[in-house]
């Protein structure tokens, strides 16, 4: 493997763990409350592995990746407008932050190798599989589409119950495209991932967090454990 694809994978590895990572700070807090939560560090941290996974997509030449990170990053930063947050990150980091997509498109247009025509020929994926990993990612993508649509209903930003049924079942199909895709990245990312999706289904219906299993209240024990110290 030459030092070029390491670095992609580290890349891609690095997008992921910040997914991996929003993911957890939701559950936790969703435990934690007995109910499943919208935290405003969840969009956070969309966004920066957004962007470098839309890079990651572009080196590795797979317009199924970067497809569905163009169409979901923008409905990130409604969630933070939505939650009043948006204006409180500093000025050169939303221009930044908003000036990412358009400067990869213009990567795409005026590049040689990594262009548009070169990443839709790309050998290394049979047109089959080509229209698999679209499909997969329009279904994974579409989670936010009907997030952001109820969000916008009820001016809250919140995960609706169908948001983790789409989650659940676009992450799979992601995940079985990455294996005939032969991507570390995509396969381990949406392996960890199913396991909380099901559990904020799980959340939804029983109303009742791990947290609130245990035999005694942590909030207790943090205070008295202060106190001590």
């Amino acid at each position: 493997m030459s030092s070029t694809s390491i670095f992609v994978f580290i890349l891609g590895f690095l997008s992921q763990i910040l997914f991996f990572a929003r993911t957890i700070v939701q559950w936790i807090q969703s435990e934690k409350a007995g109910k499943i939560l919208s935290p405003v560090v969840f969009w956070q941290l969309s966004l920066l592995a957004s962007i470098l996974m839309i890079l990651y997509g572009i080196l590795r030449r797979d317009f199924a990746i970067i497809l569905g990170q163009l169409i979901t990053f923008f409905i990130y930063v409604r969630n933070l407008q939505l939650q009043n947050s948006w204006t409180k990150i500093p000025f050169y980091f939303r221009v930044l932050v908003i000036t990412m997509p358009f400067a990869c498109l213009l990567w795409l247009i005026l590049s040689g190798n990594y262009s548009f025509n070169s990443i839709m020929q790309n050998e290394n994926i049979p047109l089959w599989l080509f229209l698999f990993g679209i499909l997969a990612q329009l279904i994974f993508t579409f989670r936010f589409v009907y997030q952001w649509l109820v969000s916008e209903k009820n001016k809250l930003s919140e995960f609706p119950l169908g948001f983790w049924y789409i989650s659940l079942s676009g992450s799979l199909l992601i995940f079985t495209y990455g294996l005939f895709r032969t991507d570390p990245v995509l396969v381990l990312g949406h392996l960890g991932s199913m396991v909380m999706y099901l559990r904020n289904i799980m959340l939804h219906y029983t109303g009742k967090g791990l947290f609130d299993l245990l035999p005694f209240d942590l909030g207790v024990v943090s205070k008295r454990l202060s106190k001590k110290e």
